[in-house]
């Protein structure tokens, strides 16, 4: 019993922890709080239902985390891209300028 009150208070404490963007992260506070819930039927005695609801909102902490962290993947790849653009071109040019240095290097050479 000891064990499951810990486990839920670890859950608890980490779940929100990410939490800081323009990804909807009201389904993951919403399944967090139905383990809270559980978790306070369980120490008022209704241990049946509170481990019942409990362990539906692990369930749910845990799904509505995942996508809530593939949004902000999502959001993360969408804020570098620009960057990775930037980058790639910055490249591209430098490589092109070494090569028509080169080109030129040689030209005078023989000429």
């Amino acid at each position: 019993m000891k064990f499951l009150l810990v486990f839920l208070n670890v859950i608890l404490l980490l779940a929100p922890a990410g939490v800081t963007s323009a990804a909807d992260d009201s389904k993951v506070k919403a399944a967090t709080q139905q383990v809270e819930t559980g978790a306070k039927k369980i120490g008022d005695g209704q241990v049946g239902t509170g481990v019942e609801q409990t362990a539906k909102g692990i369930g749910h902490t845990v799904a509505e985390g995942a996508k809530y962290t593939g949004e902000k993947f999502k959001e993360s790849g969408k804020a570098a891209e620009p960057q990775a653009k930037s980058s790639w071109t910055s490249f591209k040019e430098s490589a092109n300028s070494f090569g028509h240095s080169v080109k030129n290097f040689f030209a005078n050479l023989f000429n």
